[in-house]
């Protein structure tokens, strides 16, 4: 099955189970299994982000009315998904802290079974998902370059996919654990316990994503490293200087960049764009000439 028709799967599992832990959590009066469902919210909303995105992206990838490109659809997405996961994580911490000081009766048996189908389906998932390093699909031929560079950000997604199924797993086992623990040795504290934890969690991933999709969305200048790359290879060619360099995300992986350069040489930006290696990823280029005196 090709590698984006398992994320989708893999999506739709993901979100079944999700409703189903969320809505039992509430009924069962749970916290840890309404911690595990919206631990599986966050990280459904980033799947669903990422397939959306490549979607929308593939769709109006010619459309002039994006001056750079639609990459940034992700980020936008993955921000406000965030911030409402956030809000979510918030609003799960505070009734932890109620069920702490005024606890209310868990029905354990059908809890500990949903717990224990929510850990079978990210088990499936993971099955559908997994794959040896380094397998990859091949490109239609005469597509080459742009199958391989594909295929390295659709490995990318499938790992960062993966991931996210080991984790629901984890969170899965420790609502187990709480629920488990509180049938048999009456420590029923465990379950708003891992309701913290989850809120915890889902609040440190939530602020995580804000930070890396806000510095996209705000032009924030790209790593050191990519701009170093890029003044040292406009320096590569002798009597090159760069006066000025800005460098800044458009998309996963896609810069846009400004060089200001000063030469004695009678040069044209033509020439100094092709310094610039394909593995930078920079798919807007501006070069401004500058001569001394």
């Amino acid at each position: 099955m090709p590698g984006e028709r398992r994320t989708v799967v893999v999506i739709a599992i993901t979100a079944t189970m999700m409703v189903v832990e969320i809505a039992a959590g509430v009924a069962f009066g749970s916290m840890a299994l309404l911690a595990d469902g919206l631990h599986m919210a966050s990280h459904a909303v980033a799947l669903a982000i990422a397939a959306f995105a490549y979607v929308y992206a593939r769709r109006h990838a010619h459309d002039p009315r994006f001056s750079f490109g639609t990459g940034k659809v992700n980020s936008l997405g993955g921000f406000t998904g965030a911030v409402l996961l956030a809000v979510f994580a918030v609003m799960m911490a505070w009734e932890s802290v109620e069920r702490f000081i005024h606890p209310i009766p868990i029905r354990f048996d059908q809890a500990i079974m949903v717990a224990l189908l929510g850990l079978a389906v990210n088990g499936v998932s993971a099955v559908i998902l997994g794959r040896e390093p380094g397998e990859h699909e091949h490109a239609p031929s005469g597509e080459e370059d742009h199958g391989h560079a594909h295929h390295h950000a659709h490995d990318h997604n499938l790992r960062s996919a993966y991931l996210h199924v080991l984790a629901d797993a984890l969170t899965s086992v420790l609502a187990i654990f709480a629920l488990v623990a509180g049938k048999y040795f009456g420590l029923n504290w465990l379950d708003p316990a891992m309701g913290l934890v989850g809120a915890l969690l889902v609040g440190n991933w939530s602020l995580g994503l804000v930070r890396t999709t806000s510095r996209v969305l705000l032009d924030h200048q790209a790593p050191r490293h990519v701009r170093s790359a890029v003044a040292n290879a406009v320096q590569a060619d002798d009597g090159n200087r760069v006066a000025d360099l800005h460098v800044w995300a458009v998309g996963p992986g896609r810069y846009a960049a400004i060089v200001s350069v000063v030469t004695e040489a009678p040069i044209r930006p033509d020439r100094v764009k092709a310094l610039l290696p394909a593995s930078l990823g920079l798919c807007h280029v501006t070069v401004e000439i500058n001569h001394p005196g």
